[in-house]
């Protein structure tokens, strides 16, 4: 599909992304700060490729958002940049007005920086909570009762984090969770799963999420095996600010606050056990 796009300064039209064009994406998120992981164009894309979009003036690709499809009512979006040279144009409004209409009849959810959080709420996004991202030193241990995530079977993977998140997530995890340079954990008891934790390489050092557990003392079992992965380098935990127990295991270990978002949706806010989940998996694909 290709559209021109309305009210903006400059001729601009949008289309849907080709996979190399994702890693551009994925280098002008690393710009804007955001850390992405080394292979999550790759991951990212192969989720939903219909749902990751450019933005055109003339031959020049100057801006991109994504909108995953997870299943028939649920969708989520990131990636919303435009190109620091073509800023201010009307560009950015215009992409979220085609944003609001490819997305209508989905419950549609961001995480948004906290500047742009007015502008979306104008734009019909409900805030349910804000996000925030702690950074400190990776190191830790590996706790022998810890299974590593390779060896526990997909299905029981997928039952678990179904828990977590709006929809079943079947497609992305496939991709995500065996991606290159990563390492996961699952905290078993008698048989049943009750916390998994997964780390990935980033351009500044390592991201840890998801990181969901049943309590405090599993999360931080899990966090401390995922942690030993960046044994000397930066590493990086998204925690949902009402999981108070979360950001005290952040804080715990020395982490500081360095950024953070705004979890916004369009039709309602999924309930969601907040207090079990001491890591989100990605901003990008929620």
């Amino acid at each position: 599909m290709e559209l021109e796009l309305d009210g903006t300064n400059i001729p601009a039209r949008i289309r849907q992304m080709r996979r190399d064009e994702a890693d551009i994406a994925m280098a002008w998120a690393a710009d804007e700060g955001w850390n992405p992981g080394l292979h999550d164009a790759d991951t990212f894309y192969q989720t939903d490729p219909a749902g990751f979009f450019t933005i055109d003036a003339g031959d020049h690709m100057i801006g991109c958002v994504s909108m995953v499809r997870y299943s028939g009512d649920y969708m989520f979006g990131g990636l919303y940049i435009v190109h620091p040279d073509y800023r201010n144009q009307g560009i950015g409004r215009a992409v979220l007005d085609f944003v609001r209409s490819y997305s209508d009849g989905y419950n549609f959810g961001i995480d948004g920086v906290f500047a742009m959080q007015p502008v979306y709420q104008k734009a019909g996004f409900m805030f349910a909570y804000r996000n925030i991202r702690f950074e400190g030193m990776g190191g830790g241990t590996v706790d022998e009762s810890l299974i590593p995530l390779r060896e526990v079977p997909f299905p029981r993977i997928l039952a678990y984090d179904s828990m977590f998140f709006p929809v079943v997530r079947e497609g992305f995890l496939k991709h995500f969770l065996y991606q290159p340079d990563c390492k996961g954990y699952a905290s078993m008891d008698n048989g049943s799963m009750n916390g998994y934790g997964f780390i990935r390489k980033c351009h500044t050092g390592y991201k840890i999420g998801p990181l969901f557990a049943g309590t405090s003392q599993i999360a931080q079992k899990i966090y401390s095996a995922l942690s030993s992965v960046a044994d000397g380098l930066p590493v990086f935990l998204d925690v949902p600010e009402p999981n108070i127990e979360g950001v005290a295991l952040a804080k715990a270990h020395g982490m500081a606050e360095v950024f953070g978002t705004a979890r916004m949706y369009t039709r309602e806010i999924p309930t969601l056990p907040i207090g079990q989940i001491f890591g989100v998996t990605t901003f990008e694909l929620g």
